[in-house]
This record gives structure tokens, C-alpha cells and sequence, in this order.
């Protein structure tokens, strides 16, 4: 019997790309913490801000939610595996990036 209950993080990327399930962006921030133990410097004012948004359209401050994630996308290039490369590809969808 296969369980209801599917977490997103152990969806290959694949799976990932194939269905349309968006999380907040809070939980995606939270995810990012326990998986990327020394965010670099650079990427940490994003990330934290990405603690407040939920969805695209959201504003932190004078700030869009899509130019939130793009420039922590930017300064995420030293993050590296599985986990990175599933959790930027569902940032990327989530904002419309390719």
C-alpha cells in the first residue's frame, strides 16, 4: 500500500519538474537553513528575508519576491548537491525563472 503522505523533499527532480506543487517560500527558506550548514555571507540577507514570503507576489519591504529569490539564486552558486540543485530549481518556478 503506497502512503498518501509524500514530502516534497524526497521527490527526485525530475518528479519535481513533472508536478506543479508550490510550497511557501518560508518553508523553502527553512529547508535551505538545515540543508546548507555555512550559507554563504552573501546569500544570508536573502535567505532571511525569504523567511517572510509565502508566494511571488509578496513584498518584503520595498522589495519584490522575485527579486528576493533571483538574487539569492545569485549568490547561491557555492551550494552545491541534491538538495541544491532540487530546492533552485523549485525557486526558479516558483519566481518564473528558467
Amino acid at each position: 500500500m503506497v502512503s498518501k503522505y509524500c514530502p516534497i523533499f524526497a521527490l527526485s527532480i525530475n518528479q519535481l519538474k513533472q508536478i506543479n506543487m508550490k510550497r511557501p517560500i518560508y518553508e523553502i527558506a527553512a529547508e535551505i537553513r538545515k540543508t546548507w550548514p555555512k550559507v554563504y555571507f552573501g546569500a544570508v540577507p536573502y535567505l532571511d528575508a525569504m523567511r517572510s514570503l509565502t508566494n511571488a507576489t509578496d513584498r518584503y519591504y520595498e522589495d519584490s519576491a522575485v527579486s528576493i529569490v533571483s538574487y539569492f539564486l545569485a549568490n547561491a552558486g557555492t551550494w552545491r548537491g541534491e538538495d541544491a540543485k532540487r530546492i533552485k530549481i523549485e525557486l526558479k518556478s516558483i519566481v518564473g525563472l528558467k
